[in-house]
């Protein structure tokens, strides 16, 4: 199929070129519609106890979680009776408006003691604003002015959980042109130094910005068939960037490597493609299995990064086995020009005394000790990650100036309120409502006494410690309708805390006198949290068992894929420890840039950094693995195959993971903390897995194994003789005057890449 490619290729690179470059910027164009058709929904499952709460509420009783807080001040007081008049005045603003719902304020909830802050001159006002998930991203831009500054006289700030969602959109818009705008020059500079040529180093964004533009089309395309999040851009933009600079790397190293053995410009084409044409498919595939796995989480967020994460890494391989060979067709020896760094260049000969070679050398000398201190770095970098505490993002995931994040501040600091996280426990068809007044009672009292809960507010009246502590007002009804009823819940603790998620299975487990639900944000992440649990086992099964497959099949052994993914395993663990340590710990935020210290991780982080992560260093255990099992083949030697192996592609993995840290890393400007702790998951662990795992603990386990490294019984070898991968394929044509080994032609040589 390679040879197929290249034959297709090589005869008219210019007219490759030029269709490539037409659908490319057709695709790009077509795709300019793709930010309009994401959403920034997907983070919760429709099929649990929380969601079909919600559903309830809004069909039974017109109601639903508050995402509106409003904050009114005045250095009057609320209760002075000019500010009592602009206060409902204001209320009463809001209750008209066509999109919101359930707005109850201090003046309009008789004087409610929750909705007044300490100071005597703030009071709260909160509602719902209707609609979808973007609905509710549109709305909030135009209530934001309105409701912002000065109106009815008084200082009214809004936040809330809408308002959060909005500014999460927008500041990751910044982010994003920030990370662009930053990473294409650090990139070049870097591929300039690696190639020394402003052609050679240019090849490589070539290929990533067509990648970047295929990958967007076919991800509009994608868009019609399920929701994606827009967190999806932001993933597939850097992640196509970086495995097209991978992959074009590895191609362009190996290129040269084959004209240092005597080749001209098309057989060592040919003879590449062969060779690494298979390494860069089989990564590709890898790392899509990886991110496949994701499907099987039933979150639309984790779903669309699946299938855009799978759909880039293929496009990134298809893309660099069209481009790369046609543009080195076409370039010929003009890719070395605009030469901007001269080295000296070295005899071909000596590439087996380089710096991998001989670090190889020595950590086979002293495998066990270097082993030793390896694991324990890596068993104190992970340490943390025994404390590890997920937690849904809120308003807190935004710099400390965003608005929504000032608001919540304020809520938290002068109100000891928590009403935007009340659960709302909900009883439908229970009879005549007036019949079950002493039952509903009995139940609001009951849910008091329940530890962290601060108030329950009921059809009957308001509850707290175990007794009523305010009768029913005309606002009590609207907890009820003919035949239904709902409690609203308020906790005394950070609903999303481990302690409110104690609340919520306190009250699932106690007795009610009638079937209830029991929704809101803290039931949301007790159920988003219990899906997670149930479904990250096939997640990671399918992942390992997929991965396993694929390495068997690039190496023959049993050993070897398991070696490399418990490896990968080490390398995750200390990186999630240094996320605990840095982002749940609040540690190191004059490094990493300054972010609201919740004590806890957002749930995505560990996904998508483990994911990318573990792809990642799958992709470079392949590029290793791949010429460590080609040298082996040839040499049947495995400590000269592993330190020759190393040696060739060494360089490579370092330079790519230099590249792809650099690609994430820029995401440490982010301003929202869960993208902060990205650029800092996804490069530790690639850099991690590219030296201290690549570099020290694989050929020291394949020494204290030895040939062992290659074992498979008969039939697995035989099976592997039959649908094995192998880099090497057909060996190359010799050129003339070379040997017929491929030995290196001695008087040939080259410029180091």
């Amino acid at each position: 199929m390679l040879d197929r490619l290249a034959s297709l290729i090589l005869p008219r690179p210019k007219k490759v070129l030029l269709a490539v470059l037409i659908i490319a910027l057709a695709v790009g164009g077509a795709s300019m519609g793709l930010t309009d058709r994401l959403t920034m929904g997907g983070y919760e499952n429709t099929d649990t106890e929380s969601h079909k709460t919600e559903e309830l509420l809004e069909k039974e009783f017109k109601q639903g979680s508050p995402n509106l807080s409003i904050v009114v001040s005045d250095p009057r007081g609320v209760d002075d009776p000019a500010v009592t008049a602009a206060g409902l005045k204001l209320t009463k603003s809001l209750q008209d408006h066509e999109h919101v719902a359930n707005v109850a304020s201090y003046w309009s909830m008789d004087r409610a003691p929750s909705l007044k802050g300490e100071s005597g001159k703030q009071a709260l006002v909160s509602g719902r604003i209707l609609g979808d998930f973007d609905e509710v991203n549109d709305r909030v831009q135009d209530l934001k002015k309105e409701y912002s500054g000065k109106v009815e006289g008084l200082d009214v700030e809004l936040g809330g959980i809408a308002l959060m969602n909005f500014e999460n959109v927008d500041q990751s818009a910044k982010d994003a042109a920030t990370a662009e705008t930053l990473v294409f020059p650090l990139v070049l500079i870097v591929l300039v130094v690696i190639f020394g040529s402003l052609v050679a180093a240019a090849l490589p964004l070539a290929v990533a910005l067509a990648t970047m533009l295929l990958v967007f089309g076919l991800l509009y395309l994608i868009t019609f068939g399920f929701d994606a999040n827009n967190l999806l851009t932001n993933v597939t933009t850097l992640l196509g960037l970086g495995l097209a600079i991978d992959y074009s790397l590895l191609f362009i190293t190996r290129y040269r490597e084959e004209l240092q053995r005597g080749q001209e410009t098309e057989p060592a084409i040919r003879a590449t493609m062969r060779q690494v044409g298979r390494t860069v498919i089989f990564s590709a595939v890898t790392l899509a299995i990886a991110c496949m796995a994701l499907m099987v989480m039933p979150f639309g967020m984790f779903q669309s990064i699946a299938v855009g994460g799978a759909a880039t890494a293929l496009m990134a391989a298809l893309a660099t086995l069209v481009i790369v060979p046609a543009l080195l067709a076409w370039a010929g020896p003009r890719i070395d020009k605009l030469r901007l760094i001269r080295r000296k260049p070295r005899p071909v000969t000596a590439s087996h005394e380089g710096g991998w070679h001989r670090l190889a050398l020595f950590v086979m000398r002293k495998p066990v000790p270097l082993v030793v201190a390896v694991l324990a770095l890596m068993a104190l970098l992970g340490s943390p990650v025994r404390d590890l505490n997920l937690r849904l993002p809120d308003e807190q995931i935004l710099p400390k100036s965003a608005q929504s994040a000032e608001v919540a501040q304020t809520v938290r600091e002068d109100f000891n309120n928590r009403e935007a996280q009340a659960m709302q426990v909900v009883a439908v068809d229970i009879g005549k409502t007036a019949d079950r007044e002493d039952d509903i009672a009995a139940y609001a009292t009951q849910l008091s006494a329940l530890p962290n809960v601060a108030r329950v507010d009921a059809l009957t009246g308001s509850y707290a410690g175990g007794k009523e502590v305010a009768p029913a007002t005309r606002f009590s009804q609207q907890y009820g309708t003919d035949s239904a009823t709902y409690l609203s819940v308020v906790p005394a603790v950070d609903g999303l805390s481990p302690k409110g998620e104690d609340i919520v299975r306190d009250i699932r487990d106690a007795k009610a006198p009638f079937p209830v639900k029991v929704g809101g944000h803290p039931a949301i992440s007790v159920d988003t949290f219990d899906v997670f649990a149930d479904n990250l086992p096939l997640a990671l099964g399918i992942m390992a068992i997929g991965t396993y497959i694929l390495l068997f099949l690039l190496t023959g052994s049993l050993l070897l894929p398991l070696m490399a993914m418990l490896l990968s395993v080490l390398s995750l663990s200390a990186t999630f420890g240094s996320l605990v340590f840095v982002f749940q710990d609040g540690h190191l935020q004059w490094l990493v840039g300054d972010f609201i210290n919740t004590g806890a991780i957002n749930w995505t982080v560990p996904v998508l950094v483990g994911t990318l992560g573990f792809g990642l260093s799958m992709d470079y255990a392949v590029f290793i693995l791949s010429r460590v099992k080609e040298e082996y083949d040839r040499t049947g030697d495995n400590e000269l195959a592993v330190a020759t192996g190393l040696e060739r592609v060494g360089k490579v993995v370092t330079y790519a993971a230099i590249i792809l840290s650099l690609v994430f890393i820029v995401m440490l400007t982010s301003g929202i903390s869960y993208m902060k702790a990205m650029g800092l998951g996804v490069p530790l662990a690639i850099l991690l897995d590219a030296t201290l795992i690549r570099g020290i603990l694989l050929p020291a386990s394949m020494r204290l194994l030895g040939t062992k490294s290659w074992w498979a019984p008969g039939p697995m070898r035989k099976l592997h003789d039959r649908f094995g991968i192998s880099e090497g394929g057909e060996p190359a044509p010799a050129a003339p005057g070379a040997s017929s080994g491929g030995d290196v032609a001695p008087e040939r040589t080259v410029d180091r890449v």
